[in-house]
């Protein structure tokens, strides 16, 4: 059983268009009775990723990922059914119903992460208050000399942390002490003592891209006090390594201008941002991961990054750089100046000079191409090798064979060897990566017999016939089949009313079945199988199956030299199973 009801469900699916929502994440384009675009759940370059709003689902003929909308933010948010569930009520405005009976570990579960949200809500609230207060005041003063405008201090809802004082609020709210140290924002001492995590520092809050706040980074105010910054721990409600910072602020200039540029701290996003320099996000400081990647690449196919030209920052623009061209991502790097930033190179020559940068900005592989040559006499075997092994490594990560083929010519020009054997090398690499890396474990209807395929595509375009026919079956039909699990779940939805039918069904399948299904039932061709050949097909392999059992004990009798009675009315069973299996075809 679900946390809501099917009624609440029901009709939240009806307002929450999946057109809509599905938008704010992909950039879509009409294409005759759907909308199509890139697929945000694997790399392409040719747009195969359809919503139709009519059936209020959504499918990729590339990778096979499809569902409805609470699926779509399943997958994208990687949230649960019930937190998808609460995600577009909050977005949509419904009032969210009491919890009906389910899960006790999934209500528990919920009703932390509620309150763990309502905790910041209350903390970041808390924070501006104290920014606009006389405590706040030196806090204002290092804003204004950062260039931070009032509109943007409020558009980032920056706030300053007193020495102490948070607790007190949040403990006055009535929230559990338990849960104020797991939120993060208290500590406690091995003494028992509990203490603001967070002490006389300017407060940055990072929201999840529906805008909710989950987590904040506070900045020092001192010149001695360390760390510089520091960061919420992991919680219940925050993965670093799954939120980017300041994608819910810019997520519709980056679908609108098709590119954004990746920064590392807080401060070069908030200049970035308030300058409109461009679209931007921020790393704030971590290592790239796959899945921060992922989120941007349904967005956009497109990033600039724009880190410091330190050691730490450069060697940081390579490990990303290197995750985003294995993503399919087009990746240009900005080059500053030593000492600079985005922040201070802003301050210092205005926007449009950044913008120029922006412009003018290389491409990763012939950036690193020059990087990893410089100081290499390739006049030397050995030197020339290495060049060539850390080149192949980052070839073998392009998706596109293209692209690779292009790269490795560009290698060969620089280590002065053949171009068809550094596309050899590189193909071989590739390969062997994708074997053991990249490799996709996808649903696949092979196993399934084309009258199994058949019914599935039925019930999702012509659920009502299907779900009478389905009755006809018997459980004994539908046992051993690849199927059978999928129409299960159908039969125990005759109740639902057959416009509902298709999205209840697929909410209700594991991700893979869910798969299965919405590949099978894009097929754009009815199937040659009407709804009722479908019923005596898997009718008659049941019989099939019946009749080549008996076949099989027969013959094992036989070579044991047995005979009789048994025998006798093997044989009439299967006399009556032919006699069926003839009827059925």
């Amino acid at each position: 059983m679900g946390l809501f009801p099917q009624q609440f469900i029901d009709d939240l699916k009806m307002q929450a268009a999946i057109l809509q929502v599905v938008q704010e994440y992909v950039p879509l384009k009409p294409a005759g009775t759907s909308y199509k675009g890139l697929c945000p759940f694997h790399s392409e370059k040719t747009p195969s990723f359809h919503v139709n709003p009519g059936r209020g689902v959504f499918h990729c003929f590339g990778c096979g990922v499809g569902g409805d909308v609470f699926k779509f933010l399943e997958l994208h948010e990687k949230v649960t059914f019930p937190e998808a569930v609460r995600m577009l009520a909050q977005k949509f405005g419904v009032t969210l119903p009491e919890l009906s009976e389910g899960s006790e570990d999934a209500r528990r579960d919920a009703k932390l992460r509620e309150t763990l949200l309502k905790i910041h809500e209350v903390a970041a609230a808390y924070f501006r208050e104290e920014l606009a207060a006389p405590a706040g005041a030196r806090a204002r003063q290092q804003l204004e000399d950062r260039g931070m405008t009032e509109q943007t201090i409020e558009q980032l809802g920056l706030g300053y942390a007193p020495r102490e004082g948070l607790k007190g609020r949040l403990l006055g709210q009535g929230f559990a002490q338990g849960l104020l140290v797991q939120s993060g924002l208290l500590v406690q001492r091995d003494n028992g003592d509990l203490l603001d995590r967070f002490r006389n520092r300017l407060m940055v809050p990072i929201c999840r891209d529906a805008g909710s706040v989950i987590a904040f980074g506070g900045r020092s105010m001192e010149a001695d006090q360390v760390p510089k910054y520091m960061n919420s721990p992991e919680t219940p409600i925050y993965s670093k390594g799954r939120t980017v910072y300041g994608l819910h602020l810019t997520k519709p200039a980056i679908t609108r201008l098709g590119y954004v540029v990746l920064v590392e701290g807080y401060f070069d996003f908030a200049q970035v941002f308030q300058t409109q320099a461009a679209p931007v996000v921020a790393s704030c400081g971590t290592a790239l991961t796959q899945h921060q990647a992922q989120l941007l690449r349904r967005l956009t196919s497109k990033i600039v990054l724009s880190y410091d030209p330190d050691a730490a920052g450069q060697g940081a623009a390579a490990r990303s750089c290197e995750l985003l061209v294995a993503e399919g991502f087009e990746v240009n790097v900005v080059r500053l100046n030593a000492g600079e930033d985005p922040d201070t190179f802003i301050r210092q020559n205005g926007p449009e000079r950044y913008k120029e940068r922006l412009r003018t900005s290389r491409p990763y592989l012939e950036y690193l191409l020059d990087r990893a040559s410089e100081g290499v006499d390739f006049g030397q075997d050995d030197q020339r090798r290495q060049f060539l092994s850390r080149m192949l490594t980052v070839a073998a990560q392009i998706p596109d064979a293209v692209a690779r083929d292009q790269f490795a010519d560009r290698i060969a020009h620089k280590a002065r060897i053949t171009e068809e054997l550094v596309r050899a090398e590189i193909r071989r690499a590739a390969i062997a990566k994708r074997t053991t890396v990249t490799a996709r474990e996808m649903p696949s209807s092979g196993k399934l017999k084309d009258a199994e395929k058949a019914l599935i595509w039925w019930l999702v375009n012509r659920p009502g016939e299907s779900l009478r026919a389905l009755a006809d079956l018997d459980d004994s039909d539908l046992a051993g089949s690849t199927g059978g699990p999928i129409f299960e779940v159908a039969r125990s939805l005759q109740a639902e009313s057959a416009d509902v039918l298709p999205s209840t069904l697929i909410e209700r399948l594991s991700k893979m079945e869910a798969q299965l299904v919405t590949t099978i039932a894009s097929e754009r061709q009815p199937p040659a199988f009407k709804v009722d050949d479908c019923v005596r097909a898997l009718k008659r392999v049941r019989c099939e199956r019946e009749h080549s059992a008996i076949r099989h004990e027969i013959d094992r009798l036989q070579q044991l030299g047995q005979d009789g009675a048994h025998m006798n009315t093997l044989l009439a069973q299967m006399r009556e199973l032919a006699h069926r299996i003839e009827d059925l075809r």
